[in-house]
């Protein structure tokens, strides 16, 4: 089975300058868990921000009672400050044992996936192929799959 046929292609994208407030509301809004970092110039993958890495970079303090102006400016960092750089990324034709291969050997929870320009046209997680695999048991094709 190919990348193509399991990848989710409604991607959250933002540029280098925006902001994890930015990030942040973009996360509450949708069911997404990483948001891709494009090029203003050229729209080429240049990085990624997880939600994890966002709490991560984020005081817990915000939104809270102790809060101070001091937490409120950590919304400030700009996404190029804090996005995973040097991304693994596959391509559509792909197949998913190439993706299985890479979330094993290293410790990623998605993957971009990009055309032949370097700009993102999908992304794959785990959860991806773990959805394809329970929906080939049930229609017993398991089997034939893997």
């Amino acid at each position: 089975m190919y990348i193509k046929d399991m990848m989710t292609t409604r991607l959250a994208t933002v540029m280098m300058d925006d902001n994890l407030g930015t990030i942040r509301d973009i996360f509450e809004q949708v069911s997404f868990h990483h948001v891709l970092v494009i090029d203003e110039d050229d729209g080429q993958l240049v990085g990624m921000v997880s939600d994890r890495d966002m709490r991560h970079y984020l005081s817990p303090k915000l939104g809270t009672g102790a809060e101070l102006q001091r937490d409120r400016d950590t919304l400030t960092q700009k996404a190029h400050q804090v996005m995973t750089r040097n991304l693994i990324t596959l391509t559509q034709e792909h197949q998913v044992y190439d993706a299985i291969e890479l979330f094993t050997k290293h410790r990623i929870s998605a993957i971009p996936v990009v055309d032949a320009n370097k700009k993102p046209v999908g992304i794959v997680s785990w959860r991806d192929i773990l959805k394809q695999i329970v929906e080939h048991k049930s229609r017993d094709k398991f089997n034939s799959w893997i």
